[in-house]
């Protein structure tokens, strides 16, 4: 694989805050390939009621023989990087200029997009990496025909429809009953349900944001919480979309789902708006976090300040006795030019006055509660991800 597909298409996440354009003037279906893009591949998952095969890296001729058949057909196409296969594809399948454009042109806004005979869906699927913190993010396109679905992804690595893939292999639950709308359905309700592991991690990332912020505040910490709120932000513009074209699709009446499908379609809807629900919650969190961290800097700051005014405040009376017998006097010339001068325990007794006066003010600090440190208690947040 190469290196700097994955750089670009799944790291770098600033991609997925501005949306792809095409420059003016450009001509209406113009398909822009990526130099980076992966190579296109394509594998099919056939069934009936009673039985389903799996093929690997088909031909788009290949793809043709499977059109007019009884059984339901999935074209899991990953890649996007061969123009010349992703051309033929749209030829076979009669795909628009405009569908195939929004399919290749990423970042896409996600969206439902209907057609003569298919039905365009576009999402963001969010994957967890495996190892540290953060997510992928990726673009897939759906297409729904009458006996067929074609998925689109960018990389062909990972995706998150392998329990779809098993339940049609494995014939479990009612996908090999149903349709095309159905299995496009349990597609979607796979990359929504994506969302939920990642949720999982967040919250404990807060969690931990929250003890550091309360008991070991640094620099560090507040680039923790900005990356976080970064990538809750990121979430929810991938996310917001999807609710708004399942939104659609609820409320038109389009022939492309049977009642079945829509019922499934209406648990998707209720699952984008608790990830959205749960985005937010986040998101407050660790707003408040961070005006926490900003508290205990300057709790910090008052702490040090404190500290710096009683080492003053008792410092500063033995600085004015110092710099009184400091000065310069005559005993002979007067009385009164420090007669104490000339005491035999002078020293001591004016040693005993300044230690006097220092442990005096010590006494009235500690009575006050100067030297009491506050902490605050150890609390944690509840962060709702659970369905």
């Amino acid at each position: 694989m190469n290196p700097r597909s994955r750089k670009r298409q799944h790291t770098d996440h600033n991609d997925y805050l501005n949306y792809r354009h095409d420059h003016p003037g450009t001509m209406p279906g113009t398909l822009r390939i990526a130099q980076d893009a992966q190579t296109t591949e394509i594998n099919l998952i056939d069934y009936t009621i009673e039985k389903a095969i799996k093929s690997k890296n088909l031909t788009p001729q290949n793809c043709a023989s499977y059109l007019h058949t009884d059984s339901v057909s999935w074209f899991d196409i990953a890649g996007l990087g061969s123009e010349e296969i992703l051309q033929q594809i749209a030829e076979i399948f009669q795909l628009d200029s405009y569908l195939i454009e929004d399919v290749v042109n990423v970042p896409q806004r996600a969206k439902v997009e209907e057609f003569s005979e298919q039905l365009l869906i576009i999402a963001q699927m969010a994957i967890p990496k495996p190892y540290g913190e953060g997510f992928w993010l990726e673009q897939v396109s759906l297409v729904l025909g009458k006996t067929y679905v074609i998925s689109f992804q960018e990389e062909p690595l990972k995706d998150c429809f392998e329990l779809v893939r098993e339940r049609i292999l494995n014939n479990k639950g009612k996908i090999r009953t149903l349709g095309t709308d159905y299995l496009t359905y349990a597609l979607w309700d796979a990359i929504i349900d994506g969302y939920y592991p990642i949720l999982e991690s967040f919250r404990e990332r807060i969690a931990g944001l929250e003890e550091e912020v309360l008991f070991n505040a640094s620099l560090k910490t507040l680039e923790k919480i900005y990356i976080a709120k970064k990538e809750l932000l990121i979430l929810h513009r991938a996310i917001w979309p999807q609710r708004n074209a399942l939104e659609f699709l609820l409320q038109e009446n389009t022939n492309f789902f049977s009642k079945k499908a829509r019922t499934g379609l209406k648990d998707c809807y209720d699952h984008s708006l608790q990830i959205i629900e749960t985005l937010d919650a986040g998101d407050e969190l660790l707003e408040g976090l961070l005006n926490l961290y900003l508290s205990s800097i300057s709790n910090k700051t008052n702490e040090v300040m404190k500290l710096l005014t009683i080492v003053s405040t008792i410092f500063i009376p033995l600085t004015f006795v110092a710099g009184i017998y400091g000065m310069n006097f005559n005993p002979e010339a007067s009385p009164f030019n420090m007669p104490e001068l000339n005491w035999y325990w002078g020293y001591f007794i004016c040693l005993g006055v300044m230690l006097g006066i220092s442990l005096t003010s010590i006494f009235f600090f500690w009575r006050r509660g100067w030297f009491k440190q506050q902490l605050p208690p150890k609390t944690r947040f509840n962060f709702p991800t659970e369905r």
